[in-house]
């Protein structure tokens, strides 16, 4: 993708095509949703690199629609929104939000924290990419690294943060064995308190999510006395 992909979702149309407008005007490719179900036809076709969402929607709150996209995904979301309660503010973050702006706010100060949200989570567009690994079950796994979504045969598998951080280290080990100590340190970090149970847990979770017989692995595969490699 040469643009970022922006996803406006707000039942205030007149609003939206402004900063729909002023999005494209910097650079940015955007689409628009007027509600819940367009947003998911919209993200079930192409993940989206940040989400700007407004809460009070005809079919449903931004809020459920946040929690749902969690299951799958760390997309960036901006909530933007008339509810300018402090517990509207805090729910909003708590439920994986990454920014909140209060209605009315000016189109220059979203701009900026779009740039921002977007250089802290991206880096430069030349970071942008996506994986596409054919597993020995002959299944199509594809990882878009920009929202950190990922698909098994066109289909989204939901990981947790950790999952997505393990899968990702080992395909970018693929074909290398590697410790079980390695693994904790590069994905929970070098100072974490993490078991190695807690490792055997987290790959036992991938193999039922991208193997066709979990018990006998060919993709994810146990390196006894060692660690793990990825074939």
């Amino acid at each position: 993708m040469d643009k970022e992909y922006i996803l406006v979702i707000d039942d205030d149309v007149d609003f939206s095509m402004l900063i729909c407008d002023m999005l494209e005007d910097n650079g940015y490719t955007v689409k628009y949703a007027d509600s819940m179900d367009k947003a998911y036809r919209i993200l079930s076709e192409n993940m989206a690199q940040l989400i700007l969402l407004d809460i009070n929607l005809p079919d449903g709150t931004g809020f459920e629609l946040c929690r749902e996209l969690r299951r799958v995904s760390n997309v960036p979301i901006i909530f933007a929104s008339a509810r300018t309660s402090e517990k509207d503010k805090v729910d909003g973050l708590d439920m994986g939000g990454d920014d909140y702006l209060s209605k009315p706010y000016s189109l220059k100060e979203l701009l900026s924290r779009i740039n921002a949200i977007i250089r802290r989570t991206y880096g430069t567009k030349e970071g942008y990419n996506s994986i596409k690994i054919i597993t020995p079950d002959n299944s199509e796994v594809v990882v878009d690294k920009n929202s950190r979504l990922v698909k098994k045969d066109g289909v989204v598998v939901g990981l947790a943060p950790k999952e997505y951080d393990l899968l990702i280290y080992l395909i970018e080990n693929k074909g290398k064995v590697l410790t079980k100590e390695l693994i904790i340190n590069k994905v929970w970090g070098p100072y974490s308190d993490v078991e190695q149970s807690t490792l055997t847990v987290h790959i036992r979770w991938l193999r039922e999510k991208f193997e066709k017989e979990p018990s006998k692995p060919k993709w994810i595969k146990t390196v006894w006395g060692l660690g793990y490699m990825m074939e």
